[in-house]
């Protein structure tokens, strides 16, 4: 049933899974569980608060899924919106971030989105450039590393992640501005004093 439904946009599936078609809600779920496991994790640094939030969300949309409004954006930025949320209060409860999982807890996703050919980081190893990034943008205060995260690894327009984020789009752009300035000194710094081996993480990762 579920690959009959794969023709059918997100904006399709979801009226169906408001009126009770468990097999839409599955075909949602497959399609964009993905995205939001990876934002949850590039926003909180950990893995099982990634898992957590993923799992609250999904259970949230099939609970109360007529309370999606087409109107106001899509199926994904729903779900990202619901995700930074949930993200963002656990932080704010266990007041600090968890290390980052190694390759185990991963699917392989390697994102050198961030990592320009002019890097300062260039003379640094993959492994060092691709920690060095992920922990440059973990130290961002929320609300510029939210932007970096929707922007440069979703790849989403200043729209589109206002719309997640509940705010205007000149504070996005701004944001992603003084977020990109932090990340280059950040990362320039870390290109002046390179890690010592141990600290290297696996070449497949997370970004």
């Amino acid at each position: 049933m579920r690959s009959t439904l794969a023709h059918l946009t997100d904006a399709e599936l979801a009226p169906m899974m408001a009126a009770g078609d468990l097999h839409a809600f599955e075909a949602l779920y497959e399609r964009l569980q993905a995205n939001v496991y990876r934002f949850a994790l590039r926003m909180s640094g950990s893995a099982s608060i990634a898992e957590d939030v993923t799992q609250d969300v999904f259970i949230a949309l099939m609970r109360d899924a007529h309370q999606y409004d087409p109107a106001r954006g899509s199926v994904s930025t729903y779900l990202y919106g619901m995700t930074r949320n949930r993200v963002l209060r656990r932080l704010e409860r266990d007041r600090a971030f968890v290390a980052m999982p190694e390759a185990d807890d991963d699917e392989g996703y390697t994102d050198e989105r961030m990592i320009a050919a002019d890097d300062p980081l260039a003379d640094l190893t993959r492994n060092e450039v691709i920690e060095a990034v992920r922990q440059a943008i973990l130290a961002l205060p929320p609300h510029y590393r939210e932007v970096v995260i929707l922007c440069n690894l979703h790849e989403m327009n200043y729209e589109e992640a206002a719309a997640v984020i509940g705010c205007a789009i000149g504070t996005v752009r701004s944001r992603l501005h003084r977020a990109r300035d932090l990340l280059t000194k950040r990362l320039q710094t870390v290109a002046d004093v390179k890690p010592a081996p141990n600290k290297l993480i696996p070449a497949r990762c997370v970004l």
